[in-house]
């Protein structure tokens, strides 16, 4: 995981996958990010696979950032994260744009 300042906003990027293996320490870094920053931004794109651990992180990272007075936005899926999205129908109750990709890009 690697996170940076961009703007006004904090950007953590997830650069493993999002599975019960990795929850553990995945909660804690993303808990810390949005604690540290007023908007923070979850880069997803390197994510090759995510399960419903990875999920219910993203579930309670937005609800926190909700409880907190925060921002919490998903700013690039990879196509584990926006087929897992779709098979839960939650892109639209997370509220973040989903880009796709062009093919071949």
């Amino acid at each position: 995981m690697a996170a940076q300042k961009d703007h006004d906003a904090d950007r953590i990027t997830i650069g493993e996958d999002m599975t019960i293996y990795h929850a553990a320490t995945q909660k804690q870094a993303l808990i810390d990010a949005l604690k540290a920053s007023t908007r923070l931004e979850i880069d997803l794109s390197a994510v090759g696979e995510i399960d419903t651990a990875g999920f219910q992180l993203l579930v309670l990272v937005k609800r926190e950032a909700q409880r907190l007075g925060k921002q919490a936005h998903i700013v690039a899926h990879s196509e584990a994260v926006r087929e897992l999205l779709d098979f839960y129908n939650m892109a639209a109750e997370f509220g973040d744009p989903l880009l796709i990709p062009a093919a071949g890009a």
